[in-house]
């Protein structure tokens, strides 16, 4: 059974150094007979200089390889950044064809997916510019126009309601939590 395993062009998982995962692929990519996959999401975040857009790894410090390991697994195993090929208990694991589907399906078959974290009426939400710098509220009503929010902070011992722009303020929801709800 080993022997037909090995024999056979399946995907498998790849772990390599942290932040590394899309070099790792597209080096990976260029050897004969590998096809990587290396989903990846593109976000806002605020920072001290404002909102900044960051891409990262659907799975940070892993991507997917479909090869043949009788054929490949020395040059997939020892390319740039690679750490190993996973395996359980010295045992060699493919991922179905199908969840790789299913994956590119949902990411809308492109390797970098924007994904764009909402803000609703109810999320605790923290300022990040002007004097109110740091404060967390309530987000208390969705204005209309140019990206306005009204948030209840509590401040010198009372609730507060303050309009700000969407873009300063940071959402505590997690990018990844957007493009897998629980």
């Amino acid at each position: 059974m080993k022997e037909k395993k090995e024999n056979t062009l399946a995907w498998y998982v790849v772990h390599t150094r942290p932040k590394c995962e899309h070099i790792a692929a597209s080096m990976m990519a260029g050897l004969e007979g590998v096809e990587t996959y290396c989903p990846r999401i593109r976000f806002q975040k605020s920072t001290r200089r404002g909102k900044v857009w960051f891409v990262e790894a659907l799975f940070p410090s892993y991507f997917f390889a479909r090869f043949i390991p009788s054929e490949s697994m020395r040059a997939v195993k020892y390319s740039q950044s690679v750490i190993r090929v996973v395996d359980f208990g010295g045992s060699l694991t493919s991922v179905p064809d199908r969840a790789i589907a299913e994956l590119k399906k949902e990411m809308h078959d492109v390797e970098i997916c924007e994904v764009l974290v909402d803000v609703k009426v109810g999320d605790t939400v923290e300022l990040t510019e002007g004097p109110m710098r740091g404060l967390k509220g309530i987000v208390n009503a969705m204005l209309s126009g140019a990206d306005r929010v009204r948030v209840l902070l509590e401040f010198l011992g009372r609730e507060n309601a303050v309009e700000v722009p969407l873009s300063k303020i940071l959402t505590e929801h997690k990018p990844r939590a957007v493009v897998a709800p629980r």
